[in-house]
């Protein structure tokens, strides 16, 4: 225990650690949402009936406003619809962690990290000519949040981590013929993210020497940010027989300066006993970094065999492997410009859906799907626990009449178990496995004029 107290001391100054922790802060919330996972597919209950699968040729779905604006040009008439998701997430921690001693962490395992959050989406489509289509949306494309309880054996890694992305989205499609059209959409996109932690101050003290001991002095710290972007897509629907669909679709990534504040509470013991603690760093200090949501394309096919039965497939790519690093820039110049390397992969999604239709009024859809994760034990962290994730989904549609349907969607998602072996900048770890679920439920309103 001694030697390792003696190489603590002599290799960190309390200012290269109050400066990593503050890295370590500032980055986490971005990190959050580079995750496959939370990419939210939750736009539509009738998709997510069949697991999505059609998601960009399927008829009589106004969510093509975003997944595929080509697919606008199948509408007769004026459509207005409203979708609401509830995505209930569990995510239990089971581990241990360590400080810079090698001490046991105290706390417990953080009770469920999940969340309970709805995710509303809005869709109008109305026809400008027998070829033009013109269509609008509000739908969230990126979210996710976590939070634990307070005093837990990784607080040093994370508390709350919030990240949310909100598109407004115009589209236009054109139809060529009978069997081809095109669509296209701009998009504005407003992200924001929020993150907490618990700062260990008493292994930055002790790093510099002081008689004190991690874990003893345990600050507080907040980042939070938010911006403006924009984006567009195109889309291709063909119908190459009378009975097949197939859809292609493409996002852009849209590029954002995240701005906000960084916000700390720092013991009064600790600045007692080292006064640039509190004072010229862990400061609430203006703070901006550069991130950009990725691109992503989707390929879809659905078929009607008959009045009754309908068979779809969707594959998805996003193109996480964008994101190299994040450069954290901040107004107070005691707290230079940093950088955090990450090293995410490309993921793919896959589904398979079908509908069958009792009679005109009712139908009845199920889907599976399998979604992977950017994310490994070396980048893992609390903020994101994810794993790859399958789904199972059932839904039921009701057709009252020509001029308005209802549908309703379940789906339960199976995450596979993650690793997670992480340290934080004042030398505390956390080793442990996480096991995670979600459930949705999704109901949607349509209405023809």
């Amino acid at each position: 225990m001694k030697n390792k107290t003696l190489y603590f001391s002599r290799f960190c100054s309390p200012r290269a650690l109050s400066l990593a922790v503050i890295v370590a802060l500032a980055a986490a919330p971005l990190q959050q949402a580079t995750a496959s996972a939370f990419q939210l597919k939750e736009n539509s209950a009738k998709a997510l009936g069949r697991a999505f699968a059609g998601s960009a040729a399927a008829p009589d779905d106004a969510a093509v406003v975003v997944n595929n604006p080509a697919a606008m040009s199948e509408v007769d008439r004026a459509i207005f619809q409203a979708d609401l998701t509830g995505v209930q997430f569990s995510t239990k921690f089971s581990g241990s962690g360590s400080d810079a001693l090698g001490r046991p962490l105290s706390g417990g395992d953080g009770g469920d990290g999940g969340v309970t959050k709805p995710i509303p989406a809005l869709y109008y489509i109305t026809p400008l000519s027998d070829a033009w289509r013109l269509g609008f949306a509000l739908s969230a494309p990126y979210g996710f949040e976590t939070d634990y309880d307070r005093g837990w054996v990784g607080r040093y890694s994370a508390y709350k981590s919030m990240f949310q992305s909100v598109d407004l989205t115009a589209a236009a499609s054109y139809r060529f013929s009978d069997t081809l059209s095109f669509g296209a959409s701009l998009v504005a996109q407003r992200t924001k993210a929020e993150l907490t932690q618990a700062i260990d101050f008493g292994a930055i003290l002790a790093g510099a020497g002081a008689p004190v001991l991690p874990q003893s002095q345990d600050g507080f710290g907040r980042v939070d940010g938010d911006d403006w972007g924009w984006g567009w897509g195109v889309g291709l629907l063909w119908k190459p027989t009378g009975q097949d669909r197939i859809g292609v679709n493409f996002h852009s990534q849209v590029v954002h300066k995240l701005s906000g504040s960084a916000s700390f509470q720092v013991p009064a013991a600790v600045t007692a006993i080292s006064p640039a603690l509190g004072n010229a760093v862990f400061i609430d200090t203006p703070g901006t970094a550069g991130f950009t949501t990725p691109a992503n394309a989707t390929a879809s096919w659905w078929r009607s065999f008959n009045d009754r039965f309908s068979l779809g497939a969707d594959v998805g790519y996003t193109r996480w492997s964008t994101f190299n690093q994040l450069v954290v820039d901040y107004a107070n110049p005691a707290q230079p410009s940093t950088i955090e390397n990450f090293d995410w992969q490309d993921t793919w999604f896959g589904s398979v859906g079908m509908e069958y239709r009792f009679n005109p009024t009712w139908v009845l859809r199920g889907g599976f799907a399998v979604d992977g994760t950017p994310t490994h034990v070396s980048t893992r962290t609390p903020r994101v626990p994810d794993g790859t994730r399958r789904w199972l989904t059932v839904g039921l549609g009701y057709t009252p009449s020509d001029s308005m349907a209802f549908d309703l969607g379940y789906g339960h998602i199976f995450v596979s178990d993650a690793q997670i072996s992480t340290s934080t900048a004042t030398g505390d770890r956390l080793s442990g496995s996480y096991d995670s679920s979600g459930n949705l439920l999704g109901a949607s309103a349509q209405f023809r004029f």
